[in-house]
């Protein structure tokens, strides 16, 4: 299987480097507010790979939000790939989830009303790439990910293993120097779910891109060179 990246001598500068310095975030105002996590501190190199685990409601969905730009922080600081988040318009927050990151989620997140290459495509649409462009590179990257044949089916036709591998497709759509994953394996069989992570392993390894998944499986973590766990709201080690 070989995915639609750039030659692997240049992989590991593709990576973007992931900052979180004393971020505090809370849901809700005055006495009816809750807060979520607390003074964290995380740093993940160019090109690294980070499992972070802990219990449902520990706030590893909400950090997950914050690294992506799909919340704002509200206390502290988080910096990826040279971008202090903070600083951003709402238009460049956008240009930035867009152009430097890919997301995984474990309820696949694809439109049923469109073909799996349609999905794809779909998250080009705000590309400068010709629309035929944009179909070669969404059946480059079905043939990547070994559904081909599957292009014209809609997600309601597809298994969910099929549907998941759809959707790390439509993720490396505008090739991200960091994919988040949020339980990618929720949803799936034992057997579903290594050959997905086999496949998150691979587009890690031949993109060079940073791979930051979210899990409370440790046999999931395990993949992953570090793992981190955060409950609580506090990290607290692998």
């Amino acid at each position: 299987m070989t995915l639609a990246s750039p030659p692997r001598s240049h992989a590991r500068q593709r990576g973007a480097a992931v900052s979180v310095r004393a971020v505090s975030h809370s849901y809700g105002r005055g006495e009816r507010s809750v807060a979520v996590l607390h003074e964290l501190a995380l740093e993940i190199e160019p090109g690294g790979s980070i499992a972070l685990t802990g219990p449902s409601g520990a706030g590893k969905s909400t950090l997950l939000s914050l690294i992506g730009g799909l919340e704002r922080v509200r206390t502290g600081a988080i910096e990826v790939g040279g971008h202090d988040l903070a600083s951003l318009s709402g238009d460049q927050l956008a240009a930035f989830r867009r152009d430097t990151v890919g997301f995984v989620f474990q309820h696949y997140g694809l439109v049923d009303v469109l073909s799996a290459r349609e999905n794809i495509e779909l998250s080009l649409a705000l590309s400068r790439m010709r629309p035929a462009d944009r179909r070669m590179r969404a059946d480059r990257l079905l043939a990547s990910v070994g559904l081909a044949e599957r292009a014209d089916h809609r997600p309601t036709e597809l298994s969910g293993g099929e549907r998941q591998r759809v959707a790390i497709a439509r993720a490396l759509a505008n090739r991200p120097r960091l994919l988040l994953a949020d339980e990618p394996t929720g949803n799936l069989d034992e057997d579903t779910a290594a050959h997905v992570l086999d496949l998150l392993d691979e587009v890690h390894r031949e993109s060079g891109c940073t791979l930051l998944i979210v899990t409370h499986d440790r046999r999931v973590a395990e993949r992953a060179a570090v793992v981190t766990r955060l409950s609580m709201g506090r990290l607290v080690g692998g």
